[in-house]
């Protein structure tokens, strides 16, 4: 029942729904003729329905303040996707392990979650025979930069990133530019002119080391959310760069593309391009 037979909609629940991005995908969810909106969460509206919260009528589903709750009230979901921020990690958790407990498949936006985590995840989808798709950011410029990436690393031993964000972002790195980071370092270790024991400056000049790979965070208004890769060889260099805007719309189609994309998958996969055709 969780695979889309083109016999009736793909059908979800959305944690984080009355968030910045997650208000978006809702809206977005809505307009598609292949997928229904059943139900929400969020723990400050709980009670209430998303057309209230949203201020918009077209939008369907009312909100729980946990998975379970949320999964309890609805016949069947095919996809949970958790859009929520990851302040309380152990609810986090909870919700997706209770949506792979009621058989969902699951779409994973919310950055904080470990590599332990994921592999408990992986474990627990595999028993249960549902897929999770992970993604740091699902604007198709981001998920193309990390590919690209990819690809240049293969060739080119030198490599930084630059992750961009507004002054008031708590997390640094971003969870784009750190998965950016430990997908880059499974490529190849970059090299250093100057081993980092042996950079003659104040500790942390150089950036935090993630996989191997030196990641230099900008916090500064103007920035919404940016990622860059510099890549270097002598007598020449290669700039990647994804910026965005103010605005969520842009994160709405990727994660369309993972509801649609992960009823086909087994266990953990991490990055929305391992699931395009590129």
């Amino acid at each position: 029942m969780n695979q889309n037979t083109n016999t009736r909609p793909l059908t979800v629940v959305l944690g984080g729904a009355t968030g910045w991005a997650g208000s978006a995908l809702a809206r977005g969810i809505t307009r598609q003729a292949d997928m229904q909106l059943l139900a929400a969460v969020g723990r400050r509206t709980a009670g209430r329905t998303l057309a209230d919260v949203l201020g918009d009528a077209a939008v369907p589903g009312r909100i729980f303040d946990s998975a379970a709750a949320a999964l309890a009230s609805v016949s069947a979901c095919d996809v949970y996707v958790e859009y929520g921020k990851a302040k309380d990690m152990a609810l986090l958790k909870a919700n997706l392990h209770a949506a792979l407990a009621a058989g969902c498949h699951l779409v994973v936006a919310s950055s904080g979650l470990s590599d332990a985590d994921y592999a408990e995840l992986d474990a627990v989808a595999r028993e249960h025979r549902r897929g999770v798709l992970a993604c740091g950011n699902f604007a198709l410029t981001a998920v193309l930069l990390q590919r690209f990436a990819e690809m240049a690393a293969a060739y080119i031993p030198n490599f930084e990133i630059i992750d961009y964000a507004k002054d008031s972002k708590p997390d640094a790195p971003s969870g784009t530019c750190r998965e950016l980071a430990m997908r880059l370092g499974r490529v190849r270790q970059p090299a250093l002119g100057v081993p980092l024991d042996q950079v003659n400056g104040p500790p942390g000049v150089r950036g935090a080391s993630i996989n191997g790979v030196q990641v230099h965070a900008v916090r500064i208004p103007g920035y919404v959310l940016g990622a860059e890769v510099v890549f270097g060889m002598a007598d020449q260099r290669l700039h990647i760069r994804h910026e965005a805007g103010s605005g969520a719309d842009p994160y709405v189609d990727g994660a369309l593309l993972a509801i649609r994309k992960v009823g086909g998958q087994l266990g953990v996969i991490r990055g929305l391009d391992r699931v395009m055709d590129l």
